[in-house]
């Protein structure tokens, strides 16, 4: 799991959940031998990392890496319908 963060905890998050998801939750912590506030905010994190990923960069191997700059340095493609479609007078203009 994710290394806590070096910072003192000094915000609250509060949920509600159904009686089901809290009793697993329960016995989720119980299992990994955690405490409640630790293993939520480690999953949160990890979900918080995970939806914000490719929005705030992402990471190539070194072969991908040199895949992705030839694909990004290759000279743009002509294309006849875009072409066509930009030549034409906007809709928006009166």
């Amino acid at each position: 799991m994710d290394a806590p963060p070096s910072c003192a905890r000094n915000r609250r998050i509060e949920i509600r959940a159904t009686a089901e998801d809290h009793q697993r939750i329960e016995r989720a912590v119980a299992a990994s031998g955690t405490d409640l506030p630790g293993s939520v905010i480690t999953h949160l994190r990890l979900a918080a990392r995970k939806v914000l990923a490719d929005r705030e960069g992402f990471r190539l191997e070194p072969e991908a890496l040199d895949a992705w700059e030839r694909i990004i340095r290759r000279p743009a493609r002509s294309l006849k319908g875009l072409r066509a479609l930009m030549d034409r007078p906007s809709p928006f203009q009166e």
